[in-house]
């Protein structure tokens, strides 16, 4: 049961990692935002893993040809969720945009049955599906005619995008055959390095004018540097030790602290439809927790 606290980090350092993001989404360009992502995190990676080996032993890890290949379909998918994200930001209020990015959950369900034998129990569906009703209700507006067809989509989009991060990431992982908090550490290493890399050469090449725009901002992007990196350690170690669809539906409680924050510090109002969601989603995660 390791997997649950570890889940429930990644959910609270996410949603503050969230916030930063859409405070700096209004001064800095979609890829801007996402390279505050991950500019910082390489360091502090190398020294998590550092450290793990200095008071854990473990062996060195042999990295496949098939292990490169997921760091690379799911870095590139990472960043592509984040980029849709941030133009939900825009779409949409705070607490919208996020809720609609984490269908995750249920789209990383039903691609971890078909391809990557990731099954799960009758009351394991059972959270997910409610889960998956909570985002819903609380994501859209109370009439359907008023759903934007642009902002549906780009949400499904992000949670699709994140989904097979999140799924990738995890066969990486496993591939690796060390403790799971090496192989995890591992992956993320490889992971924000890369992402790093590949968003700076873009950014550098066609609009470097946001490298600047990100320098002038040195406090808030080093904020959502570490957030991501704290975040993005208690998911990849949550999902070295359980299935993708158990650990997102019990990451949906993220849209508890998203709603906290957005309440006192956007000061985005809350609904009944809201309270009901979150009813529904500690139900989902209980159920999760339960199977």
């Amino acid at each position: 049961m390791l997997w649950v606290p570890f889940t429930i980090f990644a959910a609270f350092m996410q949603s503050w990692r969230n916030a930063f993001q859409k405070h700096l989404s209004q001064d800095v360009s979609s890829a801007g935002v996402t390279l505050a992502r991950f500019i910082y995190a390489s360091p502090l990676a190398i020294v998590y893993l550092v450290l793990l080996y200095y008071f854990g032993e473990a062996d060195a890890p042999q990295f496949s040809q098939l292990y490169w290949l997921y760091i690379l379909l799911a870095s590139v998918a990472q960043i592509a969720a984040t980029l849709l994200m941030v133009m939900l930001f825009r779409l949409r209020n705070y607490a919208m945009g996020v809720g609609l990015a984490k269908s995750e959950a249920v789209i990383a369900a039903i691609l971890g049955a078909l391809f990557f034998s990731a099954f799960l129990t009758p009351l394991a569906w059972m959270g997910v599906l409610i889960g998956s009703v909570a985002i819903w209700l609380m994501a859209n507006p109370s009439s359907l005619k008023a759903v934007s067809l642009p902002t549906l989509l780009t949400g499904l989009a992000s949670g699709l995008c994140f989904a097979l991060t999140t799924l990738w990431v995890r066969e990486a992982s496993l591939l690796l055959g060390l403790p799971f908090l090496h192989s995890a550490a591992w992956v993320l290493l490889c992971v924000i390095s890369l992402q790093t890399l590949i968003l700076l050469v873009w950014i550098a090449a066609k609009e470097p004018i946001t490298l600047k725009a990100i320098w002038a901002k040195p406090k808030l992007t080093l904020a959502i540097s570490v957030c991501s990196f704290f975040g993005s350690l208690g998911w990849f170690t949550a999902m070295s030790l359980e299935t993708v669809a158990m650990v997102k539906t019990l990451g949906q409680i993220e849209i508890l602290f998203t709603l906290m924050i957005s309440a006192r510090w956007f000061r985005e109002s809350l609904s009944r439809r809201d309270l009901i969601g979150l009813f529904l989603i500690v139900l989902g995660a209980i159920c999760v927790i339960m199977a």
